[in-house]
């Protein structure tokens, strides 16, 4: 059976080979070829000159990648009859649609599934509301549009995945058939990194230096990394001077440092740029507490990896983050985020941080890739089912 596979996902192209910057890489579109005999993607694409170690592979056998034109600028409007007519194209000669949704690819992608009368399966991803609402005022004006658009749809689909355990499903429910399945998946657990973590909370001193840190890019104002630098300077005003933040990933840093020398704790805020994947978690195992103040999340990744390094972890009041933390170690999005996040920092004592490494070591081996896999898989072979009679019964 040919599947489609639809997202907005940009994909790097050089000497004929695809790169991914991670969320779909080789090993994630496999999740697709592992149960369809043959998977086309259509996404947006980049050519690129020179590699980049920073991307992953993204080729794998039995995948064609099909390249839909930038039509999200104003510049590039006119192409959306292009796009349309492209992914059309594909839906026609396909058997059955996997969407990702929120996506402008992927909505299109299953508008032309309903109107072709091809079955579809849903993949919900993030909450658009959260993403359009949190990013500026031209967001806030679209949000209630994309919000009701995904309800709709949702609501609708027959077949639908979900990556968080309650938090999309009770915002955007639907009628059909359900799974949660969560697109982050460890590979392993080694029982001597929270042996090694309870070493370090143990060797802390009362004055020693706390790092927290953050993973994502620095120049999208939704990641929240400008609360956890406010709080820190409200705790300097205080007398706590012994907090340093670091941030981990790509982007201008230019806002983030305005906000830190205006809070006086610029010598407090180090920006450590884009790491290898690889290289993130030998980072986590150097600091003491993971911070994931996003306005705008599906169920994060790079929170569930902290979690397995054993770190002591709080975050907003966002997505799927309080499905992962304890509700003590949740702020809200709301003005009283900064003083939340002080009181959540003061309480991080040796005992909190000895419990709360424990806790979240344990809570991470729920995403153990074996278990999330067979669960996705089994539930994919379902759809593969209900795909090949669809038009029996559809």
């Amino acid at each position: 059976m040919k599947l489609v596979f639809a997202h907005d996902h940009v994909f790097y192209r050089i000497n004929g080979q695809y790169y991914s910057t991670g969320g779909l890489s080789k090993e994630m579109l496999e999740r697709y070829t592992n149960v369809f005999n043959e998977v086309v993607v259509v996404s947006r694409q980049k050519e690129i000159t020179q590699y980049d170690d920073k991307l992953t592979l993204a080729s794998t056998k039995n995948i064609r990648f099909v390249k839909i034109p930038n039509f999200k600028t104003i510049k590039s409007i006119l192409r959306i009859g292009e796009a349309k007519k492209l992914i059309e194209q594909e839906i026609k000669n396909c058997d059955c649609l996997i969407a990702r949704l929120p996506s402008s690819i992927g909505t299109m992608a299953v508008k032309s599934a309903k109107k072709n009368n091809k079955p579809y399966l849903i993949e919900a991803v993030a909450c658009p509301w959260d993403a359009l609402w949190n990013y500026n005022l031209v967001g806030k004006i679209l949000a209630p549009f994309s919000y009701f658009r995904m309800k709709y749809y949702l609501l609708n689909s027959r077949y639908t995945i979900y990556v968080t355990n309650e938090f999309l499903q009770r915002r955007y429910p639907t009628r059909g058939k359900s799974v949660n399945c969560s697109n982050v998946a460890l590979k392993e657990f080694n029982d001597k990194v929270i042996e090694a973590r309870l070493k370090k909370i143990k060797n802390t001193q009362q004055d020693s230096k706390i790092i927290i840190g953050t993973t994502a890019a620095v120049d999208v104002r939704y990641k929240g990394q400008q609360y956890v630098i406010k709080a820190l300077g409200k705790l300097k005003k205080q007398g706590l001077t012994n907090f340093e933040y670091q941030l981990v990933g790509g982007g201008d840093t230019a806002y983030l440092k305005s906000i830190a020398k205006k809070n006086n704790v610029a010598d407090q805020v180090k920006f450590l740029g884009p790491m290898p994947h690889n290289k993130v978690f030998e980072w986590l195992d150097v600091i003491d507490i993971y911070v994931q103040p996003s306005r705008q999340e599906g169920l994060p990744r790079a929170l569930i990896e902290a979690m397995s390094r054993g770190l002591p972890a709080f975050g907003a009041r966002t997505a799927g983050i309080p499905e992962l933390l304890e509700s003590q170690y949740i702020f809200s999005n709301t003005v009283r985020n900064i003083d939340e996040i002080c009181s959540i920092l003061k309480r991080f004592d040796k005992r909190c941080m000895t419990e709360q490494a424990l806790r979240n070591y344990q809570e991470s081996k729920k995403y153990d890739k074996q278990l999330i896999e067979k669960r996705r898989q089994e539930f994919m072979l379902e759809f593969k089912e209900y795909s090949k009679y669809y038009g029996d019964i559809g």
